[in-house]
């Protein structure tokens, strides 16, 4: 029998040898699905992060926007209107900047309220008021000017100049009037001290076109100046004396206001305007200078604090829809009135 030992230096094997355990194919497959499914994840979550980032940032976006808005509609509009803070002597600005009527931010009680507020304050050296307007409605325009004429009574260490830009006719120069002094430009327009009611006339256009005017009345005179309808000599008359009349007023005005300060011309209360330099040799202006200038030279407080009484956008948007309809309305039914313009 042969001998079951190995040869020397080999050792006793009790069973079958043992191989190295190898990594099979499937192990390896496993590991780089793993790595690919740990790649996955992190972009997975990047790509989260980066939405959460972004919404965020909207919401703050969206934040400061909401805050801009409330800002515009709800805080500034009732800081516009308040009495402005100010330390040391300064000169008070009111703004007279458009046509005057009822329905226009120039209309009696937004300057009466601004006019108030500048000659209450302790700090106003002196006041000007700051005119750029065509003219407009006379009750609109009799109503600063009286106010204007109460407040100077009521502080008589305080003076009111009225200082023009472009333009201070008709019922602009009505409110400048009740003023102490008025200053311009060499070129500004001033006067046109006069009244006017305009309109039109249809009736030869309706006889061409074959149509027939039906205007039914109650009351002789109702439907006086019918564009529709001929002119009647009588009802001419009347219109006429009614401006006459509100005519006769506004010179009243001026004269009280300017007394000998206007020079002896005819054509003073004629409707004629003129540039700011033949103003002042007709009386109808003072001196020729700027808001600034007034207030550095004339008043002796340079600082310029506005006054204005200014409606906030929200009521200028619903006073825009309003005016828009009232004024549709009065075109439908004809009705226009006498302006100072």
């Amino acid at each position: 029998m042969s001998d079951s030992r190995d040869e020397p230096g080999d050792a006793w094997t009790s069973g079958p040898a043992v191989e190295p355990a190898k990594e099979t194919p499937g192990a390896e497959a496993g590991k780089g699905a793993d790595w690919e499914r740990d790649v996955i994840n992190r972009l997975a979550f990047a790509s989260l992060n980066e939405q959460r980032r972004a919404r965020r940032w909207g919401i703050f976006f969206k934040l400061l926007f909401f805050i801009y808005l409330f800002a515009i509609f709800f805080v500034l509009p009732g800081q516009w209107g308040a009495t402005p803070i100010v330390h040391g002597e300064h000169t008070a600005l009111v703004e007279l900047d458009g046509v005057i009527a009822s329905n226009t931010p120039a209309n009696a009680d937004n300057l009466v309220g601004s006019l108030r507020r500048a000659f209450e304050a302790k700090n106003a050296k002196g006041i000007i008021l700051r005119i750029n307007s065509p003219g407009g409605s006379p009750v609109q325009a009799g109503y600063v000017y009286d106010e204007i004429k109460r407040l100077r009574k009521k502080y008589p260490e305080k003076k009111l100049y009225a200082v023009v830009t472009d333009i201070c006719a008709s019922g602009g120069y009505y409110i400048a009037a009740a003023a102490d002094e008025i200053y311009a430009n060499q070129a500004s327009i001033v006067g046109s001290i006069g009244v006017l009611m305009d309109g039109f006339g249809f009736v030869d256009t309706l006889k061409k076109l074959g149509v027939e005017r039906r205007l039914m009345t109650a009351g002789k005179h109702k439907g006086i100046l019918d564009p529709f309808s001929p002119l009647k000599p009588d009802e001419v008359a009347h219109v006429q004396g009614l401006l006459d009349g509100i005519h006769r007023q506004f010179i009243d005005a001026v004269k009280a206001g300017r007394g000998d300060r206007l020079a002896d011309d005819p054509r003073l209360f004629s409707g004629l305007f003129w540039d700011g330099e033949e103003g002042v040799k007709l009386g109808l202006v003072d001196g020729l200078g700027s808001s600034s200038y007034v207030a550095r030279e004339i008043i002796k407080a340079k600082e310029i604090v506005d006054y204005t009484n200014r409606p906030d956008l929200l009521e200028r948007f619903a006073e825009r829809i309003g005016v828009a309809s009232a004024r549709a309305i009065g075109d439908d039914l004809g009705l226009h009135g006498a302006n100072l313009r």
